[in-house]
């Protein structure tokens, strides 16, 4: 599936609306050596959408992706920031989707699956941003970013490597992705995550979450 970050979407000459489609990433991150890394690829340039921006794997949330397996549900501090400032639509199973989905496309786009065949344990993962895709574009995106340890989760890795989806995957170190190109977004939820892990390196469940939005043409941050 596609990657997808707020402001990273084609110019709509049409002006038309469009939906916002629920869509999710995972920042996933390695501290076994003496500095962070985390794991990112770059879209092919021959992709119509967002060609060579790097970016954490990802994509729109699928209908079925409520009935995928996983092992352990999401923490209830995770949970109940999900269900925060959305409408009555959004109840427990569609915001479990949300981050079976993210699971989802890191296998798809990575090929990293959970070891246990029952799936991945929900419970480990932070979610530590929100952001909406501004008006005006082609594809609008309501995406749910969230963190994963590797430490805390037993992942098969027997099948890592570049997709047609992202190539170039990398292991990057956290303080030096910012060389890179990325979408505005992304930069920001890095800087995000960098500031939680110097706060406390163990990044708590029940952190405030922010939330990006455009209003009136500007760029605009809430909390959940």
């Amino acid at each position: 599936m596609t990657s997808t970050s707020p402001d990273a979407a084609e110019p709509d000459g049409a002006n038309r609306r469009v939906r916002t489609q629920d869509a999710a990433c995972l920042i996933l991150v390695d501290r076994s050596g003496p500095a962070p890394k985390i794991l990112m690829g770059r879209r092919a340039s021959a992709h119509v959408f967002m060609p060579d921006v790097y970016v954490f794997p990802g994509g729109r949330r699928d209908r079925s992706d409520h009935a995928l397996p996983f092992d352990g549900d999401l923490n209830p501090l995770v949970m109940e920031k999900l269900l925060a400032g959305v409408s009555g639509r959004m109840g427990p199973t569609r915001a479990r989707a949300l981050a079976l989905a993210a699971l989802r496309e890191l296998r798809e786009e990575t090929g990293i699956r959970p070891v246990n065949e029952t799936g991945f344990d929900l419970g480990t993962l932070r979610y530590v941003a929100r952001a909406i895709t501004p008006p005006g574009s082609v594809r609008r995106y309501d995406t749910r970013f969230f963190l994963g340890f590797c430490e805390e989760t037993v992942f098969d890795m027997s099948h890592f490597g570049d997709t047609d989806e992202l190539e170039d995957l990398q292991w990057l170190d956290i303080a030096m992705v910012s060389s890179l190109k990325l979408a505005r977004i992304t930069q920001t939820v890095l800087e995000d995550v960098k500031d939680l892990m110097k706060l406390d390196p163990s990044v708590p469940f029940g952190n405030p979450v922010p939330f990006y939005s455009m209003r009136r043409g500007r760029f605009v941050q809430s909390r959940l």
